[in-house]
């Protein structure tokens, strides 16, 4: 039975999950107590197994048996390689201090504290799910249940229609992404006559590079939706609208992660031969193209929260291409580091706005440096390992996909030194305005430092943000298999690299100065109110997708209901039916006339029937 011990990573939050939900619904202490200590001990878990602790391998249960000739029946079961290990740490590790600093946040907030924490236990064991799944078949139910629990965390505030509406918009923008990733399962079901990760490979050199190309494309739909890349991307800037702790852990290691981790476990299991020119092309240009729009659309966002939304788009891209150049120990080392640094900016956020009495605007900030620099301290970590700032964690990553992608392609390199300016420039912009001048609104002009509860997590991150890019800890953490870490190395990567950083930084300082300005000196003009618009992105789905295409396709469905099954089935039987009846109450209507000219009438047909028969005789 030891050897099923693994098998807590999923029951362990699923179960915490059920029973805050059905016994302490109104006991938020319990609640929260129960969630720390699960993610606690899943934590603790990971790190003994990584240090050597291993009960052997977990049993494997048939699920639904197939009694179908040469097909494999469907199974449950855990992939405990280094890859899953190391994913699993980075997940738990982080989920366990969003926990923590929930408990500072949430403090006094007037919402059921039960479902919030039982929202992250589900969360947290949909996620476990997805990354310890051995078969493509258990990790479409993490999948979907990812989606489902993310729903219920973003729209946590439900009561705030903007809240229930960004919830919406990320369940049902999933589903259009999920749509094309069953089929890529079928798909590769069919193909490679098996959906287990460990069978996959040494099959794909026998399958035509058509079919390959169709089934990676429709396996990274699902990543496009997951990891809202371009054109499913809408939905995550708008999942800010939950507790900013929820953004954190959506952010970081978590839900947008997994689209990348599914793509390197495919390319891991299947093998790169499975991964044809075209089908990497279509990868790498999608994450390209999202890292440029998300990098724009960032630099005229005043909302602190939505700045590193649209940093997250840009940075997923980032891992996205290279998982497109067959670069993914690169995505994974980026994903690694950004992992840290991402959530200690989001958390840092959520101190900020919480002691800023809930202002989220940049422009109604300033000052925090002097009021709150514990926090801002640690934020500033944060971005300079987002900015990659060398001896930075997010350095190492970076400069690791630059030069993948000048061996690869020299246009996606150089999309990356831009869209490197671009995140330092709106980072820049941010901590100015944000931190130096005066404070601009009564919220900054009473900011506090943050509590404890808030702090210990941050002071974590803010030290992982800087050491998780060295080799003595990335070497040991980062989930790849036979990892080496990314050192200094003279070339073109770095000085491109170190020129995107300082003209970022010297623009940005030119433009905004020292966090004096009260407004933004860019905003007013087309190209400022397309940018802060998205790019008319989300008006063309609102306006040209729902309202044209949806709304004419309500009205031509609504005209066929009403002329075709309402009018003529619904009605049209009705109306047949009616007019039946008032025939046959004209022969049943009790008038002693009518029956004898019925009984006549029959009378003449027998006699005619007889007289008939009688003569063909």
């Amino acid at each position: 039975m030891i050897q099923n011990l693994p098998w807590l990573f999923l029951l362990l939050p699923l179960a915490v999950a059920a029973i805050n939900w059905l016994c302490f619904k109104k006991c938020a202490c319990m609640a929260a107590t129960l969630s720390i200590l699960s993610a606690l001990a899943t934590f603790c878990m990971c790190v003994a197994y990584l240090m050597g602790w291993q009960t052997g391998t977990p049993d494997t249960y048939t699920w639904m048996p197939i009694v179908s000739e040469g097909m494999p029946s469907l199974s449950v079961g855990l992939l405990m390689d280094s890859l899953a290990m190391r994913m699993m740490l980075v997940v738990t590790g982080i989920g366990l201090l969003v926990h923590i600093f929930s408990l500072g946040y949430m403090k006094g907030d007037n919402s059921n504290l039960s479902r919030y924490f039982a929202g992250l236990s589900i969360f947290m064991f949909s996620m476990t799910t997805i990354v310890l799944a051995d078969n493509l078949a258990m990790t479409f139910i993490g999948w979907e249940m990812v989606g489902f629990s993310s729903y219920l965390l973003i729209g946590h505030w439900f009561n705030k229609p903007s809240a229930a509406d960004a919830a919406k918009k990320a369940f049902i923008t999933n589903r259009v992404g999920d749509f094309g990733f069953l089929i890529g399962i079928l798909l590769t079901l069919a193909v490679f006559g098996t959906i287990t990760f460990g069978e996959m490979g040494g099959k794909a050199a026998a399958i035509a590079p058509a079919v390959l190309t169709v089934t990676v494309i429709c396996l990274f739909c699902g990543a496009v939706g997951k990891s809202a890349q371009f054109p499913l991307h809408v939905w995550l800037p708008d999942a800010m609208e939950g507790p900013t702790p929820v953004s954190a852990l959506i952010h970081a290691a978590t839900m947008v992660a997994a689209g990348v981790y599914m793509m390197v476990r495919l390319q891991v299991s299947m093998g790169d031969a499975a991964f044809t020119d075209t089908a990497c092309c279509v990868i790498a240009t999608v994450g390209a193209v999202t890292a440029v729009l998300a990098a724009l659309m960032a630099l005229q966002q005043d909302d602190i929260k939505r700045i590193l939304a649209y940093s997250t788009l840009s940075q997923l891209g980032y891992m996205v291409m290279a998982v497109g150049l067959l670069a993914g120990e690169a995505a994974m080392f980026h994903l690694y580091t950004h992992a840290w640094f991402k959530a200690l900016l989001f958390l840092g956020a959520g101190a900020i706005i919480v002691r800023c009495h809930h202002e989220q605007d940049i422009w109604k900030m300033g000052g925090l440096g002097k009021r709150m620099p514990l926090t801002v301290i640690c934020f500033l970590m944060g971005t300079c390992a987002l900015i990659a700032i060398p001896g930075f964690s997010g350095f190492f990553s970076k400069e690791a996909i630059l030069e993948a992608a000048l061996a690869k392609s020299p246009v996606f390199f150089w999309v990356g030194a831009a869209v490197a300016a671009l995140t330092t420039f709106y980072m820049a912009r941010l901590c100015l305005v944000a931190f130096c001048g005066e404070a601009r609104a009564h919220g900054a002009a009473e900011a506090k430092e943050a509590g404890p509860t808030m702090l210990m997590p941050l002071f974590i991150l803010a030290v992982m943000a800087i050491i998780s890019g060295y080799g003595f800890v990335a070497e040991y953490l980062v989930p790849a298999e036979s990892f080496h870490a990314h050192g200094f190395a003279l070339g073109l990567p770095l000085y491109v690299s170190l020129g995107s950083l300082i003209a970022g930084l010297l623009l940005a300082y030119l433009v905004y100065g020292c966090g004096k300005r009260k407004q933004d000196p860019l905003a007013g003009n087309a190209l400022s109110t397309a940018l802060r618009k998205r790019l008319y992105i989300d008006d063309v789905y609102d306006k040209g997708l729902i309202n044209f295409v949806q709304g004419n396709a309500a009205k031509a469905i609504e005209l066929i209901d009403n002329a075709g099954v309402r009018g003529i089935g619904t009605l049209g039987t009705a109306w047949f039916i009616g007019r039946i009846g008032k025939l046959l109450t004209w022969f049943q209507g009790g008038v002693l006339r009518r029956y004898a000219i019925l009984a006549a009438i029959g009378a003449l047909l027998f006699i005619f029937l007889i007289a008939s028969t009688t003569f063909t005789h």
